[in-house]
């Protein structure tokens, strides 16, 4: 008896100091994502100045069998060229039509074959190091299935004139189901992600994540970035990188790109792993380091960068926040401690406020309250894909099927 009552006190301080440790863990993320919704939501302008003389670009097109796509994406971005201006699309181990169809909508082609180095990484920088022999004053990238809205490649060049720094686009994606609850729910994540974060740091000239398309740089700094690899969020790792080097990225909402969610959910789920998995990889793999850099270095930029990485995909951090709540809960009432649960009660409602503000703001066009209510079985139904990131974790970039 005596022996009991000696380790039971033993094990529930062990269980609440893992409560604990894991409230502490939450407390940042949710903090971070808390102040960039409620400052998006308070923003009364852009906070992003686009309007000055309009340079020169060179815009990149990495594609990979997009036959379906590229020629809508090609007229939307040829009006947007001046006398000068350069297109060129690398058709990356296509066999398609994509090449001839860019030839035809007066984009200059290079067609890359190499089975070995895949990714669209490896296509980015065979682009560039082709460009850069006559380079224009902006690099400006976007993907072969993006639109780019009337003066985005305008307010992108300025941008990046002007700042001397990598832009981001806005950067969206709508549903081509929009009759599926869960399509419209990763459509609003989406819109969190991409627009309310970086439009909340973007009060306070914070930098943002590149986002793969969409994306502007001043020649004589992409043409040193190291591009060529097949890391599954590559547009992340170049933002960390160029972030190091004290370039972080701005955001220019002003520019605006829009793509469309793969229709198959085999493609879908194909998608969502390469992120999320990649997206989890980087905040285990290389987080800390990056956190350590931008201390020791007093760099509140890298720093400010590094805490927006910190926050995970929208799922996972539900999941997260309620599996602690529910802990601290059944610990309460096993033993009469109410420490962790009122912690967890108080990060909860921290969390789900900022949910129910990027809703409100931004997202009832997208989804109804109804819809909201429900995201509990889209959060249930992506946790065997980040089950699968301890298992079988995805490592290799493959390219999503558009159908």
């Amino acid at each position: 008896m005596s022996r009991s009552h000696a380790s039971g006190p033993d094990m529930n301080s062990i269980v609440q100091s893992l409560l604990m440790l894991s409230l502490a863990a939450l407390a940042l993320p949710v903090c971070v994502l808390f102040f960039q919704v409620l400052f998006a939501v308070r923003a009364k302008a852009s906070p992003r100045d686009s309007t000055g003389v309009r340079p020169s670009v060179d815009i990149l097109i990495p594609a990979h069998n997009e036959e379906a796509v590229i020629c809508r994406t090609l007229a939307h971005l040829t009006p947007q060229l001046l006398e000068g201006d350069r297109l060129l699309v690398v058709a990356d181990n296509c066999s398609d039509q994509t090449a001839t169809i860019a030839r035809c909508h007066g984009a200059q082609v290079y067609e890359r074959a190499d089975t070995e180095r895949r990714g669209k990484g490896y296509a980015l920088d065979c682009g560039v190091r082709w460009l850069e022999y006559d380079q224009r004053d902006v690099l400006v990238i976007i993907d072969a299935d993006c639109i780019a809205e009337p003066g985005t490649i305008e307010a992108l060049a300025v941008c990046t004139q002007r700042s001397g720094r990598p832009v981001q686009s806005l950067n969206l994606m709508t549903s081509a189901t929009p009759d599926r609850r869960s399509s419209r729910i990763a459509e609003f994540a989406w819109v969190v992600k991409n627009h309310v974060r970086p439009l909340g740091f973007g009060c306070f000239d914070l930098p943002c994540q590149l986002q793969g398309t969409g994306m502007a740089f001043p020649w004589w700094l992409i043409a040193t970035a190291s591009l060529a690899n097949g890391h599954l969020v590559e547009d992340m790792k170049l933002g960390l990188d160029l972030a190091e080097q004290g370039y972080p990225a701005l955001f220019c909402p002003q520019a605006k790109i829009t793509s469309t969610f793969p229709q198959s959910a085999a493609a879908i789920a194909t998608q969502r792993l390469r992120w999320e998995h990649g997206h989890i990889g980087m905040i285990l793999g290389t987080l800390p380091r990056i956190c350590l850099t931008a201390a020791r270095n007093r760099d509140a930029p890298l720093m400010a960068l590094a805490l927006d990485m910190m926050v995970p995909p929208l799922a996972l951090l539900s999941l997260l926040v309620a599996g602690v709540a529910v802990s601290s809960a059944f610990y309460a009432n096993a033993t009469g401690i109410w420490l962790p649960a009122a912690g967890a009660a108080m990060l909860s409602a921290m969390y789900f406020t900022a949910i129910a503000l990027a809703w409100w703001k931004f997202g009832r066009r997208i989804v109804s309250f109804l819809d909201l209510c429900h995201t509990l079985g889209y959060i249930v139904w992506k946790i065997p894909l980040y089950a699968k990131y301890f298992y079988q974790k995805q490592v290799r970039w493959i390219r999503t099927e558009r159908g």
